[in-house]
């Protein structure tokens, strides 16, 4: 079922009731527990591997290894066990948004920043890594990062 939500900017003095909010609306999409279909599992996994291979290919990239060495300097945040950087062992761990930052970066560098079939607001690399990041730090398994990328 599709439902449209009407979106306008909002005086901060309108005081917007939290339900009407956008980032509220996109929280419930996210939180639905609708089962994600085998063939939408199947493409995910295709696009992991995707990004991955992208990124692999291009860890030794000026751009790369410079995010690369910006996350790497930063400590595991609060609250989980922190996110890999590609290209790190898994034990080696940073804070999930500085993980997120490197490995996009990774996953970008050699996709020349395309749009994905033109027919998407973003490309898939813009969002597997800090959904893969923040999967890592809070320690769920691969359904509900896969559940998290559908």
């Amino acid at each position: 079922m599709t439902v449209i939500h009407h979106v306008r900017v909002h005086r901060s003095e309108e005081n917007l009731a939290r339900e009407d909010q956008l980032a509220h609306k996109i929280a419930e999409v996210a939180a639905d527990p609708v089962a994600v279909e085998p063939a939408v599992v199947e493409m995910i996994i295709n696009r992991v591997i995707d990004n991955v291979s992208v990124a692999a290919a291009s860890l030794t990239r000026g751009p790369v290894t410079a995010a690369r060495a910006q996350a790497l300097d930063h400590p595991v945040s609060r609250g989980g066990s922190g996110a890999t950087v590609f290209g790190e062992p898994n034990e080696v761990r940073t804070s999930p948004e500085w993980a997120a930052w490197a490995n996009g970066v990774a996953v970008r560098e050699l996709d020349y920043h395309d749009t994905f079939l033109a027919a998407e607001y973003s490309h898939p690399g813009d969002n597997i890594p800090p959904i893969l990041a923040v999967a890592q730090h809070v320690g769920v398994d691969g359904a509900a990062l896969v559940r998290a990328i559908a």
